[in-house]
């Protein structure tokens, strides 16, 4: 009750006050952004859906992980970001899939090519090396290639300083025996600025899976990660540029062995190497970029206990991916009206599995190479972008893909938008997208199929967003429907992926943000629903199989509720002292079940606090309350989720 008062009472509050303004949301019509169309541009100019996280929340977010912090946005549902350190989290933006989302660090796609669905894991990405993040919604594979079916999630990491040197750091601590330290160093020698980032995280944890036997004797699943990254960039001359990044990460953590069932000796090793490097060359009105990343995934899984009685009584797997992209893109101003973008970009993957376990049948191994589970993709793209000087602005463009395996398909964008007296911003958005089969999905002997085509998607966007005259004000109201064709499913009578399901997903977003003296507010609302339509299979006895029976349509949103809510209530009680209550509601979502109906997971509310204050100039303390009203609740059904608990700490700026 008082958990669902706290939620009642502060949305009245927000409802019923008229001025606001956030550092979350976004901010105005001038704010600079780059994800929109590739390069800076301000949010007045284009119609695209995005939200900024920009460095100032980021910093007042030092107890929590990317994945807790992207959890509270519009249309973003991460499952596994309040389970154990380590658990896999799965984006799901505006409804799509697992690997509809695409994930940039500095405008470069990560991925893992040795995961089902090509997916980044978010873990190898710390807080600490980020300045920025701004999320783009919508189809943006005319911009951005494969994957960005729903929607980009772009990394921008810790931008270097001016001056020779500055150093920065974190030391916290707080429930389940958790450590952090972090430690930054940022400095311009000469003409060259480079910045360096450490993190290092641990955790004793708590048991993955749910003893719903009640017996306690589930162990702890603990959690041990190290992450270095650096870059630097240094002028060539006067138009022309060099720059390079790296990040290396590691992490291990215990397993358990499934939902309510405990394990042991069941433990993952994830390690990510990244490197790139690019040149830029800029005049007044011509920038002209070339980019070159690389990336490697390796994921172990090692269960030698016999202490959970199974089918395997040892089993061992190895999973390895690169990924090689490199672009070439510029932009040219015609004048104030009008802005060219064209470009070429080539991406290559292949991974290497390995299987191999025992059981009372003896040893079973299986193994794909990257001699043959490899791919490579490449395509030509171009966009226009026009401005009248009156308010209207329009970005028309389309891409051309060729892929190894399926062939060419193409995409496109139409994008107009018209801002009326600086205060009322009217959009559309008609765009396709495509997510290119997996390297698993088309090589893996027992479920691989090579003919797959690619999921094809058309997305249509209307909107409307308000900025006060004072700009302390604003909100925005977005609708969209995506519908996608060729979607890859999995079939039950051969165990094989095949193209065949269609999924019709819609909803709307509606974003609040307003602050009065030393008062903020925001609020934001996701409502999104969803089917498929896909074979039927019906169980034979006769044949001890399933047998397709005709087609079936459904709601297959598993784990994404059709409701959910983010409330927040923010006081600068002092110069130094800073207070803030979030609040978050999760509505009823189904969970799937192999080869059985679905069940339903109940809806949730969580509380929590966050307060700092300045000691000096250059540190001050805070803590990070979460879950205040220690709310047990699954995100996946049979695992834990964070009851109440805390991190407290102190950070640094020289």
């Amino acid at each position: 009750m008082n958990k669902s008062l706290f939620m009642l009472v502060t949305a009245l509050y927000l409802f019923n006050s008229s001025k606001a303004q956030t550092d979350s949301a976004t901010k105005s019509m001038d704010e600079v952004i780059v994800t929109a169309n590739r390069f800076p541009q301000k949010q007045n100019t284009t119609g695209k859906v995005i939200t900024i996280i920009p460095r100032s929340v980021i910093e007042k977010s030092s107890g929590i992980g990317l994945g807790e912090l992207l959890n509270q946005q519009t249309g973003l549902t991460l499952i596994g970001a309040n389970n154990t350190l380590g658990t896999n989290q799965d984006v799901y933006m505006r409804g799509a899939a697992t690997g509809n989302t695409l994930i940039l660090v500095d405008g470069i796609p990560v991925n893992d090519a040795s995961t089902i669905a090509n997916t980044f894991d978010i873990n190898h990405l710390p807080l600490e090396n980020i300045e920025r993040i701004e999320i783009l919604k919508g189809a943006q594979s005319t911009l951005y290639g494969s994957d960005a079916v729903a929607g980009v999630i772009h990394i921008i990491t810790r931008k270097q300083s001016t001056k020779p040197v500055s150093v920065s750091g974190t030391l916290a601590a707080g429930s389940y025996d958790t450590y952090k330290a972090a430690i930054g160093v940022q400095g311009k020698l000469s003409a060259t600025q480079y910045q360096l980032q450490y993190q290092h995280l641990r955790s004793g944890g708590f048991s993955a899976a749910y003893d719903s036997s009640g017996k306690g004797d589930f162990d702890k699943d603990g959690y041990k990660q190290n992450v270095f990254s650096g870059s630097f960039q240094t002028p060539v001359s006067k138009k022309l540029s060099w720059k390079g990044n790296g990040q290396w990460g590691q992490y291990k953590n215990d397993l358990d062995a499934t939902a309510y069932q405990d394990e042991k000796d069941f433990t993952a090793e994830n390690t990510n190497l990244q490197f790139g490097t690019g040149l830029q060359y800029k005049t007044g009105k011509f920038n002209l970029q070339a980019n070159y990343h690389f990336n490697r995934s390796f994921r172990s899984y090692l269960d030698d206990s016999v202490y959970v009685s199974g089918f395997s009584k040892y089993s061992a797997q190895e999973y390895t991916g690169h990924s090689h992209f490199s672009e070439l893109y510029g932009t040219y101003k015609l004048n104030e009206g009008a802005e060219f973008l064209a470009g070429i970009d080539y991406r290559w993957y292949d991974t290497d599995q390995r299987f191999f376990s025992v059981s009372s049948y003896g040893p079973y191994e299986t193994t794909l190479s990257s001699d043959s589970a490899k791919i490579n993709l490449y395509s030509f793209y171009g966009s226009v972008f026009l401005n009248n000087g009156k308010g209207f602005f329009l970005e028309a463009g389309g891409r051309l893909n060729r892929h190894s395996r399926f062939g060419s398909n193409a995409t496109f964008t139409f994008n107009p938008s018209f801002v009326l007296q600086d205060h009322w911003k009217f959009f559309a958005n008609l765009s396709s997208a495509f997510k290119a089969p997996s390297l698993y999905q088309l090589y893996d002997a027992n479920v691989g199929n090579i003919s797959l085509q690619p999921e094809r998607s058309l997305t249509g966007e209307a909107g409307l967003q308000y900025f006060s005259r004072s700009k302390n004000w604003n909100s925005r109201l977005v609708f969209f429907a995506r519908d996608i064709q060729d979607g890859i499913d999995f079939s039950y009578v051969d165990f094989r992926y095949f193209n065949n399901n269609r999924q019709k997903d819609k909803g709307l977003e509606f974003e609040f943000a307003y602050g009065i003296k030393k008062w903020q507010f925001t609020q934001n609302y996701t409502f999104v629903t969803g089917e498929v339509n896909t074979t039927k299979y019906t169980y034979d006895p006769g044949s001890f199989s399933y047998i397709p029976n005709g087609d079936t349509t459904y709601n297959n949103l598993f784990r994404r509720p059709k409701h959910s809510m983010n409330l927040g209530v923010s006081f600068q009680a002092t110069e130094k002292l800073y207070l803030r209550l979030n609040g978050r509601f999760m509505g009823k979502r189904f969970e799937p079940r192999f080869m059985e109906s679905p069940i339903e997971l109940e809806a949730y509310q969580t509380v929590d606090f966050y307060g700092e204050y300045r000691l000096f100039k250059k540190s001050l303390l805070f803590l990070d309350l979460k879950n205040i009203f220690n709310e047990g609740y699954f995100d996946v059904a049979g695992f834990n989720t964070r009851r109440r608990n805390f991190m407290a700490g102190i950070r640094l700026s020289f």
